[in-house]
C-alpha cells in the first residue's frame, strides 16, 4: 500500500508535489492557510488520490509531510503535532524577499533546514525538493531508466527518513543523492551550483519574453547522479547567505509575479 504524503501548503510548490505524488499513486492530503473549501478546483485536478484538509489533518495523514511554505511561516507551524514525522523541508531563505531575516542564519551558525528542525523537535527533517521550481519539479520528472531523468540532492540527519524521502522522491521521477546532514545543506541552498540553473533549459538571447517563456517551459537537461555530486562537493559556501531574485532565471522571475499579480498563488 502506498504512503500518504502530507502537504503543508497549496501555492505553486505544493501543487506541484501533489500532481507528482497522485500520478505516482500516493494518496495526497493537502492543505493552506485559506481552509479545505479553497482547494475545491485543485481536487478536481488531482483527482480520488486527493483531499484537501487542515494543516493538522495533513500532518496527521502524512507518513511524509511536505512544508511547501515560505521559511518566514515556519514558527506558525504546530511543532507538537509533527512528533515522530519525517518532513520534507522545500523551504528556501531569501532574505531579500519580505521581511524575513535572521542573523544566526546570515552568519552562517545554522542551515534554514537546522532552523525548521530546531521547532519541530521531534521530527525528523530532511531538506530536498527544494531546489527547482515548480514548472521543472513536474516537467523534468522521468521515470526509472529513461536517458532524460535527472537527479536531486538530499540532506538530514536521520538515515531511515533519508532513505523513506529518497524512495518517495525516486518514486515521482528522479534519481537521488545524499548531500550529507542538515549542517551540510548550505552546499544544496540557494546560490550553490545544484541551485535551480542546472534543471532548466538555455534561453538564447533575442528571443521575445513569449518566446522565452514558451522554451522556457520545456525539461531541463538531465543531471547525472554523478555530475550531481561534483557540483556538491565542489560547492564554496555562498556569500552572502540566502537566495536572491537576480540568482534565478529572469524570465521564471517573470513567470512568478505575472501568477501573484493574478491572484492564483494560494499559500
Amino acid at each position: 500500500m502506498k504512503q500518504t504524503i502530507g502537504i503543508v501548503g497549496a501555492g505553486l510548490v505544493g501543487k506541484a508535489v501533489a500532481h507528482l505524488a497522485v500520478a505516482a499513486g500516493y494518496q495526497v492530503v493537502i492543505s493552506n492557510s485559506r481552509g479545505p473549501e479553497s482547494l475545491f478546483e485543485l481536487m478536481k485536478e488531482l483527482g480520488p488520490l486527493a483531499r484537501a484538509g487542515s494543516v493538522e489533518d495533513a500532518i496527521a495523514a502524512g507518513d511524509i509531510v511536505s512544508l511547501a511554505i515560505p521559511l518566514a511561516t515556519f514558527e506558525s507551524l504546530p511543532a507538537d503535532k509533527f512528533a515522530g514525522k519525517v518532513v520534507l523541508d522545500q523551504t528556501n531563505y531569501y532574505p531579500g524577499l519580505g521581511d524575513f531575516r535572521r542573523a544566526d542564519l546570515d552568519r552562517g551558525e545554522l542551515t534554514s533546514s537546522e532552523l525548521v528542525q530546531r521547532h519541530l523537535r521531534g521530527a525528523k527533517v530532511v531538506k530536498g525538493v527544494h531546489n527547482l521550481g515548480w514548472h521543472h519539479m513536474q516537467y523534468n520528472a522521468r521515470p526509472q531508466g529513461d536517458a532524460e531523468r535527472t537527479t536531486l540532492p538530499i540532506a538530514g540527519d536521520d538515515a531511515t527518513a533519508k532513505e523513506t524521502v529518497t524512495r518517495f522522491v525516486q518514486a515521482v521521477g528522479y534519481d537521488v543523492v545524499d548531500a550529507g546532514s542538515l549542517a551540510e545543506s548550505w552546499r544544496i541552498e540557494p546560490n550553490t551550483p545544484i541551485y535551480f540553473w542546472p534543471y532548466v533549459p538555455a534561453i538564447p538571447a533575442g528571443l521575445t519574453e513569449r518566446e522565452a517563456k514558451r522554451l522556457y517551459l520545456q525539461p531541463g537537461k538531465p543531471l547525472s547522479p554523478v555530475a550531481a555530486r561534483k557540483l556538491i562537493d565542489s560547492t564554496q559556501r555562498p556569500s552572502p547567505i540566502g537566495g536572491t531574485l537576480q540568482g534565478l532565471p529572469p524570465i521564471h522571475v517573470a513567470l512568478f509575479l505575472e501568477l501573484a499579480s493574478a491572484d492564483t498563488v494560494q499559500r
